[in-house]
């Protein structure tokens, strides 16, 4: 099984496509008709600086992913079993596969850079070494709840999306060991809730538009699983606010048996993705068969109501696990506010709490302490008015 990848915006470089605009100069002459201006100068000079602006970003990225694709068809004769795409990568798999043409997917993506950079001024940040969860925790436990996840770009690699100030705020609560935040050279909050605007414009000039069946099953960015013809236009106009599954969407691949992919287009961000990916077990939707005990075990083997009970045991020794943690984070909340001086055997003098205490990744109680990379065992911690 063969799986095409396209790029989204980020893989865009000063040069790409120097080598195609010269064998599809058809294409590339409707290119610059549609857009109004030189594709391959845009692309191969950047004469103007454009190439960075969503804009142009967009439309560029659209026409050298069409004509890597072309060039990669006639060089091997053969086509992909499956078409994926990064964000704005995923109309580069919808015209692959005949769903739209080439230049009515370049006018989509021109009305939508159009109109992503019309949205309220924004900002994304990358989040490397945490998983979703811990990351929507500390983001929940810090009152940052108006920043949104825009990509799920691998089980360690997730970019938020928010407002500028939101985004620069965070960076504070997320410097723990092992874990890197990168704000990203953007100027909206791509995927986010404050592109609603632009989605519902989008959604009307996605009407002017007709679609095809699909003649290769694309997996869609909104919910990683196989498009309908029917809902192309609602995806992508859906795309717009949602975030971009792309580690649901390769886990939906793997598990479709032994597959070969390849990136087309500009760089190997989704190569490296992908090998990310890899590396950890696809989820199970259904439990694997025990392996059989041996004879002389059999007895020791629990009945369904015994193996109900012990679960029904554990959850309840794990809920109180975890009234008791929260319990203890409502006392120190209640009684020392942040700011409050405390003294921890990392440091000889006290230092001031820097957060309220939390439930930190499910099952710790910790608090976040100025000067330092990471957050403190709430049980390390002393408040200097105790001792």
């Amino acid at each position: 099984m063969s799986v095409y990848m396209f790029p989204g915006q980020g893989s865009q470089t000063k040069g790409m496509g120097d080598t195609l605009f010269s064998l599809f100069p058809e294409l590339t002459a409707t290119a610059s008709k549609i857009l109004g201006y030189s594709i391959q100068d845009l692309c191969v000079k950047d004469s103007s600086k454009q190439l960075n602006d969503t804009r142009y970003t967009q439309p560029a990225l659209y026409v050298v992913n069409a004509l890597s694709y072309r060039q990669r068809s006639k060089e091997t004769g053969t086509t992909a079993n499956y078409l994926v795409g990064h964000s704005l990568g995923e109309y580069n798999a919808l015209e692959a596969s005949g769903a739209i043409s080439f230049e009515d997917g370049l006018k989509l993506v021109k009305k939508r850079g159009e109109l992503m950079s019309a949205a309220p001024k924004g900002a994304m940040a990358a989040v490397i070494g945490l998983t979703q969860m811990a990351i929507q925790e500390i983001l929940q436990a810090n009152g940052l709840t108006a920043i949104d996840i825009a990509n799920l770009n691998s089980p360690t690699q997730t970019i938020l999306s928010g407002l500028k100030e939101d985004i620069i705020r965070a960076a504070s609560f997320f410097e723990i060991d092992g874990v890197r935040y990168t704000p990203l050279n953007t100027s909206g909050a791509f995927h986010s809730r404050y592109m609603e605007a632009a989605k519902k414009e989008f959604e009307a000039y996605l009407q002017e538009f007709t679609f095809s069946a699909l003649s290769i099953p694309v997996i869609a960015n909104v919910d990683a699983s196989p498009y309908q013809a029917d809902r192309i236009a609602a995806n992508l106009a859906t795309q717009i606010t949602h975030p971009v599954q792309w580690v649901k969407s390769i886990q939906y691949l793997l598990a479709e048996g032994e597959a070969d992919f390849e990136e087309l287009g500009v760089g190997q961000v989704l190569t490296k993705l992908l090998a990310d990916i890899k590396k950890h077990p696809l989820p199970s939707a259904h439990p694997a068969p025990a392996s059989p005990a041996p004879a002389m075990q059999q007895q020791a083997i629990p009945t369904p109501a015994s193996a109900m009970q012990q679960q029904a045991a554990a959850r309840s020794d794990r809920e109180r696990e975890l009234a008791a943690l929260q319990q203890k984070i409502n006392e120190w909340n209640r009684c020392y506010p942040i700011g409050t001086q405390v003294k921890t055997a990392a440091h000889e003098g006290p230092v001031a709490t820097k957060t309220k205490a939390m439930m930190l990744f499910g099952h710790r109680a910790a608090i976040y302490l100025e000067g330092y990379n990471g957050y403190f065992e709430l049980n390390s911690v002393q408040p200097v008015e105790a001792s």
